[in-house]
């Protein structure tokens, strides 16, 4: 327990006085480096937070959250009546995919082509985004394109390109290529570049005649009602179909977000040194305050304050600063997070300058995402580097000789 004694000293202590001006300076950029190094924390992680939310939404809005496909035959459609699926799934395609070369104007690009039916094509995520441009459904010898490609290839809804299959025909001169015109009907953008320059769209049974496919190759494309909780979900997808080949988007994206999470935790641990660095000049600070008051100290010894009440009463200057600190630290970090847009917007106009550009970034706007957990994480590492620095300088202080402190001032 502090008593009230202690309470009234501490506070006394931080006050400092005009002939403590230097002391006064150091308390000051104490407070100031703990709150920035906690605000930018905050900062960096929220953003760090709100890219890997917007990359999940992208990725998650443009491929299926669990796919299965079968090893030797056709997917078992009675299991797709299973209520646990039912409870999970929002929609449920059927879907095929091959690779083809693109040929207009004497360009040629290479291009992964996905099938689907005309009805399941409309359920997709990607068809109700608002840049999407277009007839949503894929006729026979129709083809649906990415935004990049489509300036690639200087193609506009409504222009022919050729499509070479790997597949080719038998002929009495050989094997050929096998060929087929195709009409853009629509043209959709994902926002991730690599998408919508390498995939397109066509008629499922088109894609199966056009590469020689049997029905029995199609996969089963889920699409979850909470796709976040991707490994949980896909355990039951596993159990139903127990025989077949079963991933999720997370598998297939599994090298980049770790890559993000090292990141994450790297930028944490680098940035908490803004934080040690600050923390180290309440110790400089603390030290100079046991200075400056070695005759404070001594008189409060030989009136009979215990030693443990002056460790207690520097402990709790140092705490106090760090404490308070960390508080503001907080409120500066969170109020940059939520308006992080409208600062980007406030630099942008006021330089003419382009940050985080869209073509770059693939993303309208700064995101962000307060995480409450990062912020506690945050709060108790400032916290407990303050309490570390605050115990040498407070047993410092308790170990002043009285009488020679007295008989020196």
């Amino acid at each position: 327990m502090i008593s009230n004694l202690e309470k009234e000293i501490t506070f006394r202590f931080l006050k400092a006085r005009k002939k403590d001006g230097f002391l006064n300076v150091i308390s000051i950029f104490s407070f100031i480096g703990i709150s920035l190094g906690v605000a930018v924390l905050i900062i960096v992680m929220s953003v760090m937070n709100g890219f890997r939310s917007e990359l999940i939404n992208k990725i998650v809005g443009f491929n299926s959250h669990i796919t299965v496909k079968s090893y030797d035959s056709s997917i078992d459609q009675k299991k797709l009546n299973s209520k646990n699926l039912s409870l999970i799934s929002k929609n449920i395609v059927l879907s095929n995919s091959g690779e083809a070369i693109i040929l207009k104007n004497n360009t040629s690009k290479g291009v992964v082509l996905r099938g689907y039916e005309n009805n399941d094509f409309s359920k997709l995520e990607i068809i109700k985004n608002d840049k999407f441009k277009g007839n949503k459904l894929l006729l026979k010898d129709f083809i649906s394109i990415g935004n990049e490609l489509s300036f690639a290839l200087d193609l506009q809804v409504g222009d022919e390109i050729t499509l070479m299959s790997p597949s080719g025909v038998e002929t009495i001169v050989g094997n050929l290529l096998k060929q087929k015109n195709f009409i853009v009907t629509s043209i959709f953008n994902s926002g991730l570049a690599e998408f919508d320059n390498n995939i397109a769209f066509i008629n499922l049974n088109t894609l199966e005649e056009f590469f020689g496919f049997d029905i029995n190759d199609r996969a089963l494309e889920i699409y979850l009602k909470n796709p976040n909780k991707i490994e949980s979900q896909k355990m039951i997808v596993q159990k139903i179909f127990d025989k077949e080949f079963v991933y999720s988007w997370a598998d297939m994206n599994n090298s980049l977000f770790s890559a993000l999470k090292v990141e994450r935790n790297v930028m944490f641990i680098i940035l908490s040194l803004i934080i040690v660095v600050a923390a180290f000049n309440i110790i400089s600070g603390l030290t100079i305050l046991v200075k400056n008051k070695t005759k404070d100290i001594a008189i409060l010894k030989s009136i009979g304050v215990l030693n443990k009440s002056i460790i207690k009463i520097f402990f709790l200057v140092g705490v106090l600063i760090g404490t308070s600190a960390t508080a503001f630290g907080i409120l500066l970090g969170v109020t940059f997070s939520i308006y992080i847009e409208n600062f980007r917007e406030f630099l942008s106009s006021t330089f003419n300058i382009s940050l985080f550009p869209e073509e770059i970034y693939f993303l309208s706007k700064m995101p962000s995402e307060i995480n409450p957990t990062s912020i506690f994480l945050i709060s108790i590492c400032s916290i407990i580097i303050t309490i570390i620095v605050s115990i040498f300088p407070a047993f410092k202080a308790a170990k002043l000789d009285p009488i020679k402190a007295l008989k020196y001032e």
